[in-house]
Order: structure tokens, then C-alpha cells, then sequence
């Protein structure tokens, strides 16, 4: 009967599809507060519910989660049982079972953070199908007690989804391997029929081809959104004095608000949290030399107090769901456009607008050259990440637009944005062919003189005509090239050395002292058959420009509130105090409760009744319920 009514397969597959969305869209706005799916939301969630493998790329803040909480849902609802989310953090696996508790959701989550007894307990819920989600280490899923459990649901039909979150993680060619994740790759095989859905905020086309051969996920449908994030400004700026830029950049655009700052080493991010403390910031250390009690202490302020700046390396930041980081700065080159990538996304998850900042200099490109050439790894695993530098060392260096290079690298195409420090302030280009030239003879000349090698000051030295102590020593005053460069300064030398370091025209031995060594494609460049163009050095302090002035201090409104009237502001004050001390009260971070978004929808709204608040995005029922009266006090409490 039903294949007759609609006449066609795909009349029916065009009703079930209806149906599925439907319901979910339900799910969406009655328990997480969303009129609507964004982007591919809507065409990953109905492929899920009906039992499909996927594999979903998606940026920092483009709603992964709902990917696979609103099909855990639907199927349970359909009998299927329990969606089991692998996820490699336990601070993820806290906020996310927070959040969902939150909302109405029955969902847990197994690690180390438990006790036995805790832990028993979990399982115990799990086996009388009285979870909706269930939250897991990799390393947990594939142990025998917790496949023992799976099994048993697996039998009774009580499986209803695997997401495997972070699933960049199992490829060699990512910029946060885990070997762990690769033991995954068993749920394909063991509990066939359960559907997957593999989840990344980064993966260029080899770390993507990674995971589907290891998750075995050839079959899967590729859900790939575009990589753009607008509400981001990046701005990458020449390293003259890193810290005072740094403080620059803070006071003149995020002076009071939150924002992350990465350095490569522990000892420079202690360095740097204690200088902004003393500039007045409230800036706190994490690296993974702290004490973990410590470490969990400065991660629970981050996310649960406004305007907490953390100073840190990348051991910060995987699965940090906070939606109002402001900033996002770099005192430090990333190994890759992926890590780049994955920890500017950290900021603006909320889409308002948030900077992604960074310094470089020729001291980077020589560290993280020098990590990979010392690094035990095999020859062609080095050489894919020479590539990966050589990508983020083209955006470095770039003069065009710094959005329409990072989404080149995903294979995106795109045109200028208007909102990059190259769109902003166009830089100036010089040709620096013939410095190039002379630093690269001089180099030659060096080396023929004294069958040395010298690093990069030195050899400046020379071309500018120094007469400083080591020059003399080694008569280098007498070399051909001594003094032929005094036209340039410096700055413009150590510009044109990274490029030549950047492009493989020059080579650094980091176990000789870093000294400089001619390569084969040096020969181009010395014969004047490639051309060396680089920005010139503008000397503008980070800080304000002319498209968004928020250097105001502690008065200017957050940006959450930009838009809102005088008495918004107040309300969305009184909002913000209110909303913190329920989150204390519950141990959650503000954002769990409400976002900043919410709050602001609030006061602009003004409602007066529980009947106002229906249909605020961010507000499902459970919340209206739960917080709807509080939020109603606060506002009648100012008139």
C-alpha cells in the first residue's frame, strides 16, 4: 500500500526523509532551543537516523555536536538504544554531559575522573537502557570490559550510534595524532550495522584520505562545510618585540575579555602569564609540566569566569567548547596550517567578531625546521611535514589575502574578505632578488674562506659592513661581498632569510649552531632566475584599525551586547550576574546555562512571561522550565 500511494522509491525516500527531519527538527527546538539547522546540519542528521556512516567536516563552532546528539535522540526514540560518543578529553566529556543534563538529556560519561563505584554505576544505567548518550576515552572503548558491554547491547539491538569525535586524531599526517584512536577502526567490524559518524574541524585532503582508510569509513557519505570563518580577523605580524606587541594587541582591542595566547615552550608561557599579570591582566599558565590539579583548576576558571586570559602551549585547548574566547594570539609558529587552523578556531565558536593574531620571525622558521630534520621519524613523514610548514610559511609571508590562502589549503576557493590585516592595510612590496643574491654569495664566500658556516648574524654582519669582533677574527672584512648590502637594514635581511629558508633556498644546521648552508635551490636565486618579493615592513604596532575600534577599556559593552539599546545593556548586565551565580551553584561553566547570545536576545526582548521567553533561540523546554522564572525575576527586578 505505502509503495503504491507514492508510486516511487524515491517519492518514498523523499517521505521518509520529510518524516526524519521532522522529528528532529522537534528534538532541535524543543530540547536544545534552535528554530533551524545551519549549513549541513539538517542533511547529516537525517542521514544518520536512517542508519547511515559519515564522515563530517565541519569548522570550530559550526554545531558539530548536534551532528550526532539530535540523531542519538531520534534513534533512541526509534528503539534503537544508546549513542556511544568516543571524545578524547575528559573537560569535553564534562561540559558536553553538562550541557545536555542541562537540557533535558539523559546522558554520562566513563573516565578516570571517576570512582569505581561511580564508574559501576554508569555502567549499571547503561546496561537498563536509561542513557541517551554515553561519553568515552578511546582508550576505554576498546578495553574487554567495555566491549563486554557493547556486545550485550549490540545483541539486544540497544546500539543506536558511534561518534567518533576529534577524528583527526587517527591519522599520522594530523597535527594531533593519537595512536590510539587507530584501535577504532574495530567497531566497523564488530558491531557492523551500527552507524558512525566521524567528526574534525581540520583535515586537508591526505589527513582526510587518513581516517577513512583507518575508521574504514570508504563507504561513509563526506559531509565537508566550508572552512570559513568571518567572524575571524587574522593578522599576522612581523615579531619585533613579541611581548610588547602582544600587550598592544590586548589593550588596544580585547581589554577585558577572554582570549587564549600560545608559546611553544612551558618557560615562555610561564614568562608571558606572568608579565600580563603584572600589566593588570588576569592571566593564568597551562602546560603539561603543572601539576594536573593545577591545570584543572586554571582550565575550570577559564571556562567559568569572563575576561580569564590563558597563557599556554597546545596542550591547551582540544574540546574547549567556550563560546566567547574574544582572541586568539600566537607568540610562537605552529607547526602547520592544520594546528593554526584548529586553535584560531577557538575563537568566536558564538560568531561575533574575534581576532586571530600572531607574530613570526626567522627564529621560527629555523625552530621548526630544525624539530622536523631532528625528529626520529621516517623520510616521508618528514618531508609531508616540510610541506605542511612551507604552506603556513606562504601565509606568513603572504601579501594577498590571508582568508583566500587558508581556504585555498582545504581546497576552498574563496575571494578577499575585507577583514585580514593584508585586506585592511595593504602591505607594500619590495623585491628583494638581489639581497638575496648578495646574502646567498656571501654565504658561499664564507665558507670558501674559512671552510666554516655562520648563522644568520654574522653573515649580515658581513653584508652590512660590520667590523665587529668576529668579523675580524676570521678576516671576513676582506671578503668581496663585506659592506656591499649597507643599504639594507637589518629587518628587510631577516625578511629576505626566511623566505629563502621558507622556500628551500637556504638550509639551517640546527646541530651546528643554527649556521647557514647553501642548497640546490640556491642556484636560481644566485643566477637571478627567481625572483624574491616580500612585504615591507610597516611598523604598525598591533592594536586598533580603522574597521573595529573596541579599545575602550573595561567600559566598552561585550560584543554580545554591541547592538543592544542603553537599558538592553542593563539587563544584559544584571543577566550575566544572575546566570554566574547559577552556574556556581551547579559547578558549570556561565555558557552551559546561557549563552552570551541568549542573554542578549533576552534583553533585547524584555519579556515579562514564561510565554515571552518561548521560541528565544538557546531556550529548549527543560531550560524554560528550569531558569524562565529566574530570568523573569531579574527583569522585573529592574522595572
Amino acid at each position: 500500500m505505502v509503495g503504491q500511494f507514492y508510486g516511487t522509491g524515491v517519492e518514498q525516500r523523499r517521505s521518509g526523509t520529510i518524516h526524519r527531519l521532522a522529528n528532529a527538527l522537534a528534538f532541535l527546538k524543543n530540547v536544545f532551543g534552535y528554530a533551524a539547522f545551519r549549513g549541513q546540519q539538517a542533511e547529516v542528521v537525517d542521514h544518520v537516523i536512517a542508519g547511515g556512516d559519515a564522515l563530517v567536516l565541519m569548522p570550530t563552532g559550526g554545531g558539530k555536536s548536534l551532528c550526532y546528539q539530535v540523531p542519538a535522540l531520534a534513534r533512541q526514540q526509534a528503539g534503537h538504544g544508546t549513542a556511544i560518543v568516543v571524545s578524547p578529553l575528559i573537560a569535553l566529556m564534562h561540559d558536553q554531559v553538562g550541557a545536555l543534563l542541562e537540557a533535558g538529556v539523559q546522558a554520562a560519561f566513563l573516565n578516570s575522573s571517576l570512582s569505581m563505584e561511580e564508574a559501576n554505576a554508569v555502567e549499571r544505567r547503561l546496561a537498563r537502557g536509561e542513557l541517551t548518550l554515553l561519553y568515552a576515552a578511546p582508550e576505554r572503548v576498546t578495553t574487554p570490559r567495555f566491549l563486554s558491554l557493547l556486545d550485550n547491547l549490540h545483541r539486544e539491538g540497544r546500539l543506536s550510534l558511534f561518534a567518533i569525535d576529534e577524528a583527526h586524531c587517527v591519522s599520522q599526517w594530523g597535527h594531533d595524532f593519537r595512536p590510539e584512536y587507530r584501535a577504532l577502526a574495530l567497531l566497523h567490524t564488530r558491531y557492523a550495522g551500527v552507524p558512525r559518524i566521524a567528526l574534525t574541524a581540520t583535515a586537508d585532503g591526505v589527513t582526510r584520505e587518513d581516517i577513512v582508510a583507518h575508521l574504514q569509513l570508504e563507504r561513509a557519505r563526506q559531509f565537508v562545510s566550508s572552512f570559513d570563518r568571518p567572524n575571524i580577523r587574522y593578522t599576522i605580524a612581523e615579531k619585533k618585540d613579541p611581548t610588547l606587541q602582544l600587550l598592544r594587541f590586548i589593550e588596544g582591542e580585547h581589554q577585558g575579555e577572554s582570549g587564549i595566547v600560545y608559546c611553544q615552550s612551558r618557560k615562555r608561557v610561564e614568562e608571558i602569564a606572568a608579565i600580563l599579570c603584572r600589566e593588570g591582566l588576569d592571566a593564568l599558565p597551562y602546560h603539561a609540566g603543572l601539576d594536573a590539579e593545577v591545570r584543572q583548576r586554571h582550565q575550570d576558571r577559564f571556562l567559568r569566569e569572563d575576561g580569564v586570559v590563558m597563557t599556554a602551549t597546545i596542550a591547551f585547548g582540544m574540546g574547549i567548547d567556550k563560546p566567547d574566547v574574544r582572541f586568539v594570539a600566537h607568540l610562537d609558529l605552529p607547526k602547520n596550517i592544520e594546528g593554526y587552523y584548529q586553535e584560531t578556531g577557538r575563537a568566536g565558536r558564538d560568531g561575533l567578531p574575534s581576532d586571530a593574531w600572531m607574530a613570526y620571525g626567522l627564529q621560527d622558521v629555523v625552530n621548526q625546521r630544525r624539530m622536523i630534520d631532528e625528529s626520529p621519524a621516517a623520510e616521508e613523514f618528514k618531508q609531508v611535514q616540510r610541506g605542511k610548514l612551507d604552506a603556513l610559511l606562504a601565509l606568513a609571508e603572504a601579501t594577498d589575502c590571508r582568508r583566500v590562502r587558508l581556504l585555498a589549503y582545504f581546497g576552498e576557493a574563496s575571494g578577499p574578505c575585507g577583514n585580514c590585516d593584508n585586506c585592511l592595510h595593504p602591505p607594500a612590496v619590495w623585491d628583494g632578488t638581489e639581497a638575496a643574491r648578495m646574502l646567498l654569495s656571501t654565504i658561499y664566500r664564507v665558507k670558501q674562506a674559512s671552510d666554516l658556516n655562520f648563522g644568520a648574524g654574522h653573515v649580515m654582519d658581513i653584508l652590512r659592513g660590520k667590523e665587529t669582533e668576529k668579523v675580524l677574527q676570521f678576516a671576513h672584512q676582506r671578503l668581496s661581498t663585506f659592506g656591499i648590502g649597507a643599504q639594507f637594514s637589518e629587518q628587510q635581511l631577516r625578511g629576505v632569510l626566511r623566505q629563502l629558508i621558507a622556500t628551500g633556498a637556504l638550509a639551517v644546521d640546527a646541530s651546528a649552531f643554527n649556521t647557514l648552508h647553501l642548497t640546490t635551490g640556491s642556484r636560481a636565486v644566485l643566477k637571478g632566475e627567481q625572483q624574491v618579493l616580500l612585504r615591507e615592513s610597516v611598523g604598525q604596532p598591533a592594536g586598533r584599525t580603522k574597521t573595529r575600534q573596541r579599545g575602550a577599556g573595561k567600559s566598552t559593552p561585550p560584543a554580545a551586547a554591541a547592538a543592544l539599546t542603553e537599558g538592553g545593556q542593563q539587563r544584559f548586565a544584571a543577566l550575566k550576574d544572575w546566570r554566574s551565580r547559577v552556574a556556581r551553584e551547579h559547578n558549570l561553566p556561565a555558557y552551559v546555562i546561557f549563552h552570551d547570545a541568549t542573554l542578549a536576545a533576552i534583553a533585547a526582548l524584555d519579556p515579562r512571561s514564561l510565554g515571552d521567553l518561548e521560541g528565544v533561540s538557546g531556550i529548549g523546554a527543560k531550560k524554560l522550565q528550569t531558569y524562565g522564572p529566574g530570568v523573569l525575576d531579574v527583569l522585573q527586578a529592574l522595572g
